[in-house]
């Protein structure tokens, strides 16, 4: 068990430690031992702080419920005074903080020891993470020509190798459902502001931005999730209250439910043969668990959604880089090409469209909130439309920040449903349900109402206890 994290999730672990069968020093040592052992063919792992890890617990481990389980944080966001950062990006490299963010502060507080950072993609704006800054693509563990995702590739990559048994990654259009789907992982989305962003941020891509965790078991996920929830101060909005948490919620009998099944995209079009009948799959397990489940096809705009999500997401990493070259001229050596052609967007846009582009997303929200008040109570799809794609193809080399994202094939062809949720501020979350012929992990995606976190964390939990997800391991070195 010790030589293995792969062998458990965080809360057995945390178990041990509680026992006094494992230290936390024993288990930092198996979580360094497997970086040493994985990371290797992976590079998912990267700016190790072992002197930071070994000197937390020397100092005493908060009493939280993950004490003394290793941890990594995705390397862009979270940021943390003992955790410097590449942000992804050669613009960034080795930015030090002044200070810890409150998602940090709340993850610590949990006991976990924090010994890294994980590789993400630059700018958090690729389905794939290959960024220049880590010297090469991070790798799927189930096949290495194939892509983990993104953006918090990298996490998922090293949770579902066993470098650690959970780590946190973020997402803003998927970026850790889509990991999640492409590593045979559980990934959670919750409702827009449910986790605080403060004090670098006020909020994340006009609030389609949140924090979030790579997991290998809904209870993980719920139980970190009900210890980082909460505003921060001085936020702009917060979510609905939760009536008695997520780990509360997956412990109760969950009621039965409408299930709307979608095994298209949202807009009709067909989806990979392997993954519609995956989703297919799904529904007929929750029919067999009880639950209604009949074929919708949400009404809401979601070209257009799309289209503003670009725009948003464009100006959002325009003044990023703005910011960052602090005077210094935009080039190919500090700025990959997608955040070049992100640039170039930004400026053709009228100085108005970046309200009109968030009015687009709102008005998107209320579609998608008048599609769970008149139809199902949860919404049931694939996670991408295809198997995990090879590594190169979503590249960041091209210019064309446009056509990266919404071409015929783009980031939203390929993952057509997660940023759905980002721009509706809905929760949703990636199940490791299904396989494709050739041994992938194909991730089925469940999304509920605006606030509505707990029932869907409680169908997750009910899902995983019937088709029970934690036996498959990927053939890596040990």
């Amino acid at each position: 068990m010790i030589g293995d994290l792969g062998a458990a999730d965080a809360t057995a672990l945390a178990g041990l430690v509680a026992a006094g069968e494992v230290s936390p020093t024993e288990l930092l040592d198996a979580a360094l031992a497997a970086v040493e052992a994985r990371n290797g063919a992976l590079n998912a792992v990267v700016l190790v702080q072992e002197g930071a890890a070994r000197k937390a617990i020397a100092d005493g481990l908060p009493a939280g419920p993950f004490r003394g389980v290793p941890f990594l944080l995705k390397d862009l966001g979270a940021e943390a005074v003992e955790y410097p950062s590449h942000n992804g990006s050669r613009l960034l490299a080795n930015t030090k903080y002044k200070q810890d963010s409150s998602i940090f502060k709340r993850m610590r507080a949990t006991g976990v020891v924090t010994f890294g950072r994980t590789t993400a993609p630059e700018g958090g704006i690729g389905a794939a993470t290959e960024s220049a800054v880590y010297g090469g693509p991070t790798r799927n563990p189930w096949n290495l020509d194939h892509t983990p995702g993104g953006s918090s590739g990298g996490a998922a990559a090293a949770v579902a190798v066993g470098i650690v048994a959970f780590a946190h990654g973020s997402d803003g259009g998927g970026s850790v459902r889509i990991p999640a789907s492409s590593a045979g992982l559980f990934g959670f989305k919750p409702t827009r502001a449910r986790l605080p962003d403060g004090p670098y941020a006020g909020e994340g891509w006009a609030g389609m931005a949140i924090d979030g965790f790579l997991t290998r078991s809904v209870r993980d996920t719920a139980v970190m999730l009900d210890a980082c929830e909460g505003a921060d101060l001085g936020a702009p909005y917060h979510a609905p209250p939760l009536e008695a948490g997520y780990a509360a919620a997956i412990s109760r009998p969950p009621v039965r439910l409408r299930i709307g099944i979608c095994d298209t995209t949202f807009t009709g079009e067909a989806i990979d043969p392997e993954v519609a009948e995956a989703v297919r799959a799904a529904g007929h397990l929750l029919e067999a668990m009880g639950h209604h489940v009949e074929p919708v096809l949400p009404k809401a705009d979601v070209l257009g959604m799309m289209r503003a999500w670009t725009d948003i997401v464009a100006v959002g990493t325009a003044l990023g880089i703005r910011y960052a070259l602090k005077g210094r001229a935009l080039t190919a050596d500090l700025v990959e090409g997608v955040g070049r052609g992100a640039v170039a967007h930004a400026q053709t846009l009228d100085s108005m469209r970046y309200l009109d582009a968030v009015g687009d997303i709102h008005d998107f929200g209320r579609e998608m909130a008048a599609v769970f008040d008149t139809g199902p109570d949860i919404l049931l799809s694939a996670t991408l439309a295809e198997p995990p794609a090879k590594v190169g193809r979503f590249n960041h080399d091209t210019t064309d920040y446009v056509a990266y994202r919404t071409g015929p094939k783009g980031i939203f062809t390929y993952s057509p449903f997660c940023a759905v949720f980002n721009a509706s501020g809905q929760p949703a979350a990636s199940l490791p349900l299904g396989w494709s012929k050739n041994g992938l992990p194909i991730g089925i995606h469940l999304a509920a109402a605006f606030g509505r976190d707990e029932q869907l964390i409680a169908l997750c939990a009910e899902v995983e206890r019937t088709a029970p997800w934690g036996g498959k391991r990927p053939a890596m070195p040990s």
